[in-house]
């Protein structure tokens, strides 16, 4: 984030689109799954997005069968499908509480497939849904995560259509190669932590200034400007462009995180102090960026998501 606040005008269409959706998660459905294209134009511009940008990443989940057209109080706009409901909410746990420590005790859940050349694209995209889910590969074709990722790999296998060619474990590891050495192998744990260690380097500061500005609470003072030292109130504007980076920072963070057993990872293991950090800064900033981002709806729109 620059020193005005704002992201980057050159973001290109990829981060334009995870910034967007971003915004769904967090804005939209609160505000009754439903925005006004120059409602959400606008707010995106505010975050450095340039309207080209925007309106292109729209199109693109409206591909996905994310979105459909759909006018309210005579503005033009956007509804949330069901599909993107589902898929908002199968990351909300991740993204708003992180993933929390499995338990060593429950075991492992271990994936293994071999599917054919000529179904590469359905193979890679179980690569990448592994991945995601927090699947760490230890060899060709053979995956791990804690055994509480169970039915979430069932559900990967089944909705591409491999369950035939994908045979799926649970049990725990009782001898063979070092555990801690094997883990290491099947994700990139320093990459991990120093990726939580940037999020609290860049946001711990901001989060005490913020704080002393409006109250732990996030809603004290009038509105006006925060002062060069920190001092003052933030307005509406800052408080949403705050909250829009700060949680489009942080997303990306847990989906990386395995949530592997405390017994495996170092004492200093940084990802519960950055999912505390995040969760204070939610707090402090997501009234004031509801209320600024609400202005953008239509009144007669609102009144189901406030009631």
């Amino acid at each position: 984030m620059s020193e005005t606040g704002r992201l980057p005008a050159s973001a290109g269409a990829r981060m334009s689109r995870t910034i967007l959706v971003g915004f769904l998660g967090s804005v939209v459905r609160t505000m009754g799954n439903w925005m006004p294209i120059a409602g959400a134009v606008d707010l995106m511009g505010r975050c450095g997005l340039d309207e080209s940008s925007v309106r292109t990443a729209i199109f693109r989940l409206k591909q996905r069968g994310w979105l459909v057209p759909e006018t309210r109080a005579r503005a033009k706009g956007y509804l949330l499908t069901d599909l993107a409901l589902e898929s908002l909410a199968a990351g909300d746990e991740i993204v708003w509480h992180a993933r929390q420590a499995a338990d060593l005790d429950e075991g492992w859940c271990i994936v293994n497939f071999s599917v054919p050349e000529s179904a590469r694209a359905k193979r890679h995209k179980l690569r990448a849904h592994l991945a995601s889910l927090g699947f760490g590969n230890i060899g060709s074709g053979v995956w791990i995560a804690p055994a509480r990722m169970l039915d979430a790999a069932k559900r990967a296998i089944d909705e591409l259509e491999l369950t035939a060619q994908s045979a799926v474990f649970v049990g725990d590891y009782v001898a063979g190669q070092d555990l801690d050495a094997l883990l290491s192998s099947g994700w990139d744990l320093a990459e991990i932590d120093r990726r939580y260690r940037e999020f609290i380097e860049a946001h711990a500061g901001e989060a005490d200034r913020i704080e002393a500005a409006v109250g732990a609470d996030g809603s004290g003072g009038a509105s006006g400007s925060a002062g060069a030292d920190g001092s003052g109130d933030i307005d509406g504007e800052q408080a949403f462009v705050a909250y829009i980076t700060v949680i489009n920072e942080w997303r990306k963070l847990p989906f990386r995180d395995p949530g592997l057993p405390r017994e495996v990872l170092a004492a200093d293991w940084p990802a519960p102090a950055a999912g505390l950090l995040f969760e204070r800064l939610v707090t402090l900033l997501e009234g004031r960026a509801l209320a600024y981002a609400a202005a953008q709806w239509p009144a007669a729109t609102t009144t189901a998501a406030t009631d």
